[in-house]
């Protein structure tokens, strides 16, 4: 067969692909103009909607991208240049969030430094996303590693530094403003003591107690065969490091943090005011955690001699109390035992020795007939308690908090006092309870929680039922539905018989009236472990005197760059050594280490923070440098921000200097929030990169910094792209791309490697399963436009999808009849004729039209290809393609297939870019249908379907159907009861 000269090819849409992308570079078709700076174009920006459109951070792997990584990209490339040619002044761009822990490991192990791998990768992404064809303003492009942006990250932590949270107020303020009204009494220090009368420590001890960035000594993941800390989510369910799967140890270590849970109500509040899928808002309300109920205080006998001494069963013990939280004060009375975390405090103080010092009358603390289920195998309840303390301390907290895994814990020797009832109830430690959530201490009531219930059940502990369950349900089951409450009364208060939030309101009354307790609101929101103990991060901008007292540096010292060590690889311990400390690899950079600097009083030698900021903070801000990134002397212009980021004209937020109380009109729902207009990516990050986005988002817009309270008004989640995956005999991934497929005569297919047989299964493409497929590949055997038109077409964007390379022809011819009907593949002149379209091609075409827009602006774009493939499929049926149809359909493309559209689009005879050229539009009058199909019934049953004018009256519709030759056989001379008439798409006929 002789190939066709100028036929939509591989080969040809390569050749017009590369011409086109270096065409939209050198003309800047992209650029994004702002309303001030150096890219300022007044007369492009004034009177035009704005539309700032976002993915989230790619980070620039070694392995480069393989087809499900451009989903996203495309979408929002599709959207943008949709939006684009409706006239609006549409920001797109990307960078790469190109620090971390992947990029250290990986120079690690091959002996090159960080940044020239982490570059080299970067090389390979763009240009494989610029052979997408993706319209990004390639300007603003950012990394987290160019000191030019990271001075501004180290920037935006020192206004967190130099903040706190004003609880009157509701928002962040200066600390300056802190230490006026110290010093001026307006407000009293935390002692009382006039503020003249404090030491410099004291003062400021006071004031690094309020910084929203603050040092702590903090529990945290320790991992010593990566040299680190670890963040949670860096940990596996087993508790051992997702990357080298090293056991990981909770270490008690002095860490930054930020002060995130003062904004807990804003960052739960807020939520209903964001354009975002119902799931990850549940999933960020879950991770806050606010929960309404009560503090409750349960006396307890310690062994410490510096507590006051009360009587206890006759013998003198010092007494310390145990705060609980619970959302069901109501249950209180069915509180048969208490469960400390492992780490709690007063673990060590109520544990007995060997003397049984808190009361109990066995000599060795353990009650009688619970030694073999309470003790854990130990003689004493101190050494079952060690015992069981360093066990938790090996486990994660992902690990201890298991559904699926078997409670444990072993009995302290203690025992507490029921505040509600005087009963003595025993004091466990278990390591499901976590020190970091609540008080770290909680009251178990097995007969209404299913945890507490199995825990009683192993232990043989009593079960009191507070709440009455049904007559059907099952006695040896914990109860947690509605119902009303039972066995909760004592002398003064009583709450049998009310319903359980009547009953919580009552007991929280009673609880401070007798000072036992007090009603209160909870999170389960942490502060944010913001240091980690590796090479590859941002520097802090913060130094240490020689008495450890930490001073930020001055906006002129920055950015604090990295430099060069002579081992940047963390140190690598015994992986099983819990005690092990974390040696930073800046430590080793001597030169860099120790400097002398003046920063107010006088020249002093300083020494340099060794920790790096986690690999979060980069992308907590990044969308805010893609408006400016030119922009040297700010972290943006405001006119900038305000353009691209501010609330809608139409509900302006309230002003950052004029904020009220915490209920303020700033943060009334329904007003907009402002933020980037849409914000693609995957769920996986619905929590953390998210709500650390939202809460630095918060602080700067506290600060006055930004007009937008939230960075991400819309939020798109879009699903995956999976792939089949093949395993040999030994259960052992073999390359997806050589396994052959074969049917047998009865049809069952079976799947072959080398001539072996294989199994298939489906799973995430990855190089770990053999089953990568790459852009790359796709351009070479299709071209980009083919590509692109294949992804958006295989489902809709928000649900995960099935590659299969086989069916990418499919898009593959769409684009070559496209081509067809507009260019003669032998002469390669084009074909289409200025003859008007006949009346039914002109509706098909304005349908599409209607129906194309509105699926681009709902993100539908798997429809909207199919609509588009309808037309041009009616269109090759026609001798002539008219113009007024085929410039349409080339414009509707477009979105989907730039490259091959410009081309189009050029032939066809416009000199100018179809980019910013007008979407089209409609016609109304071609919209309305002259005639629609009528289904006529008889008692309900269809009969018989007829055309009929789409404004026939209900009098000319009765007739037709009663005409019709189905309608009477169907009534076989019965009389007409009754007709229906809903014109103009029923009629049902109801015989006498």
């Amino acid at each position: 067969m002789t190939e066709t000269p100028h036929r939509y090819t591989a080969d040809l849409a390569g050749q017009l692909e590369l011409k086109w992308q270096d065409r939209w570079e050198e003309q800047g078709t992209f650029q994004a103009p702002n309303p001030a700076g150096p890219w300022a174009d007044p007369a492009a920006v004034d009177g035009r909607e704005k539309l700032f459109v976002m993915d989230m951070f790619p980070y620039p792997s070694g392995a480069g991208l393989h087809v499900g990584h451009p989903l996203g990209y495309i979408a929002t490339d599709v959207f943008a240049r949709f939006q684009r040619m409706t006239d609006k002044n549409v920001l797109h761009c990307l960078g790469y969030d190109a620090f971390g822990l992947p990029a250290e490991q990986y120079a690690v192990q091959t002996g090159q430094h960080p940044r020239k791998t982490t570059e080299d990768n970067m090389v390979v992404m763009k240009r494989q996303l610029r052979r997408l064809g993706l319209g990004h303003d390639s300007r603003r492009t950012i990394a987290t590693i160019d000191p030019e942006f990271y001075r501004w990250t180290q920037w935006i932590f020192l206004q967190i530094y130099n903040s706190w949270y004003d609880e009157h107020a509701g928002r962040a303020r200066p600390i300056g403003e802190l230490v006026a009204e110290l010093e001026s009494g307006a407000r009293p220090t935390p002692t009382g003591r006039p503020w003249a009368d404090l030491g410099e420590d004291e003062r400021r001890g006071i004031i690094d107690g309020e910084r929203l960035a603050y040092t702590s000594e903090a529990p945290v993941n320790w991992c010593p065969g990566l040299g680190t800390v670890l963040a949670n989510e860096e940990v596996t369910a087993e508790g051992r490091s997702e990357r080298g799967n090293y056991p990981v140890f909770k270490r008690s270590l002095k860490q930054w943090m930020m002060r995130i849970t003062k904004y807990a109500d804003r960052l739960a509040d807020d939520l209903d005011r964001l354009d975002w899928p119902e799931p990850v808002k549940l999933m960020q309300r879950n991770w806050i955690g606010r929960s309404h109920g009560a503090n409750v205080r349960f006396t307890v006998p310690t062994n410490d001699e510096t507590y006051d001494y009360v009587v206890t069963h006759g013998q003198e013990h010092p007494q310390a109390e145990i705060e609980v939280f619970t959302t069901r004060p109501d249950t209180l009375f069915g509180a048969t035992f208490m469960v400390l975390a492992p780490e709690h405090p007063l673990v060590g103080r109520i544990t007995p020795g060997s003397s049984g010092n808190t009361g109990d009358s066995r000599s060795d603390g353990w009650p009688e007939g619970t030694r073999r289920a309470w003790t854990g195998g130990a003689e004493t309840p101190r050494a079952a308690v060690s015992a069981y303390r360093q066990q938790a301390a090996r486990k994660s907290d992902l690990e201890r908090q298991s559904e699926a895994r078997e409670k444990t814990g072993v009995f302290t020797g203690a025992y507490a006092t029921n505040p509600v009832n005087g009963q003595r109830i025993p004091v466990f430690i278990a390591d499901y309870v976590l020190m970091g959530y609540g008080t770290g201490a909680i009251m178990a009531v097995p007969g209404g929680d299913v945890r507490d219930h199995e825990f009683a059940t192993k232990f043989e502990l009593p079960i009191v039922r507070t709440v009455q369950a049904p007559e059907d349900f099952p006695g040896d089951e914990a109860y947690i539905g509605d119902g009303a409450v039972i066995n909760s009364s004592n002398d003064e208060v009583s709450l049998d018989g009310l319903d359980v939030e009547a009953a919580k309101e009552t007991i929280i009354a009673w609880l401070e009236k007798k000072d036992l307790g007090r009603g209160t609101v909870t999170y389960k929101l942490r502060d944010w472990l913001f240091s980690r103990q590796r090479y590859w991060g941002e520097p802090f901008p913060i130094v240490y005197d020689e008495q450890g007292h930490a001073h930020a540096l001055p906006d002129s010292m920055l950015p604090v760059e990295l430099p060069d060590v002579p081992d940047y690889s963390p140190r690598v311990f015994d992986p099983n050594d819990a005690q092990s400390t974390p040696e930073p690899p800046l430590s080793r950079a001597t030169d860099w280490l120790t400097v002398e600097l003046d920063l107010g009083e006088g020249p002093q030698t300083y020494t340099r923070e060794t920790n790096t900021m986690p690999n979060w903070a980069g992308s907590c801000w990044y969308e805010l440098r893609y408006l400016d990134p030119a922009n040297h002397a700010q972290l943006v212009d405001p006119e900038n921000e305000r353009y691209w980021m501010g609330p809608r004209p139409d509900a302006v937020a309230g002003a950052p200097g004029d904020r009220g109380d915490v209920a303020g009109a700033a943060r009334t729902h329904g007003t907009d929030p402002g933020g980037v207009d849409l914000y693609v990516g995957g769920v996986e990050h619905a929590v953390l990169h998210l709500l650390y986005s939202r809460f630095w988002h918060k602080v700067l817009f506290d600060l006055g910094h930004v007009t937008s309270e939230e960075p991400f008004r819309k939020l798109f989640n879009q699903g995956y792209i999976q792939a089949f995956a093949f395993r040999d005999d030994r259960g052992q991934p073999v390359p997806a791309a050589e396994v052959e497929e074969s049917a047998d005569d009865a049809g069952e297919v079976h799947y072959t490697w080398q001539g072996r047989p294989v199994t298939r299964e489906y799973g995430k493409m990855g190089k770990s399963l053999k089953n990568v497929v790459t852009p790359d590949e796709m351009f070479q055997s299709f071209g980009a436009d083919t590509f692109r038109v294949y992804e958006m077409s295989m489902g809709p964007l928000e649900l995960s999808r099935p590659w299969e390379t086989r069916a990418v022809v499919g898009a593959q011819r769409f684009l070559q009849r496209l081509w067809r009907n507009v260019i003669d593949e032998e002469t390669g002149q084009v074909t289409v004729v200025d003859e008007p379209a006949d009346e039914q091609t002109r509706r098909v075409v304005h349908r599409t039209i209607a129906d194309v827009r509105a699926d681009y602006e709902g993100l539908r774009f798997n429809t909207a290809v199919a609509k588009l493939i309808e037309l041009n499929n009616a269109l090759v049926q026609l001798p002539h393609v008219p113009r007024e149809a085929a410039e349409p359909l080339v414009l509707m493309t477009a979105p989907l297939a730039p490259h091959l559209a410009e081309e189009l689009w050029a032939r066809l005879g416009h000199e100018e870019s179809l980019a910013h050229h007008a979407f089209p539009d409609a016609d109304p009058a071609l919209l309305v249908e002259d005639t629609v199909t009528c289904v006529l019934q008889v008692k309900g049953k269809v009969r018989d379907r007829i055309e009929v004018p789409a404004d026939i009256s209900d009098a000319d519709l009765q007739e037709r159907a009663l005409a019709s030759e189905k309608v009477q056989a169907s009534l076989d001379g019965a009389p007409v009861h009754k007709v229906i008439v809903r014109a103009p798409k029923l009629v049902n006929v109801v015989p006498g």
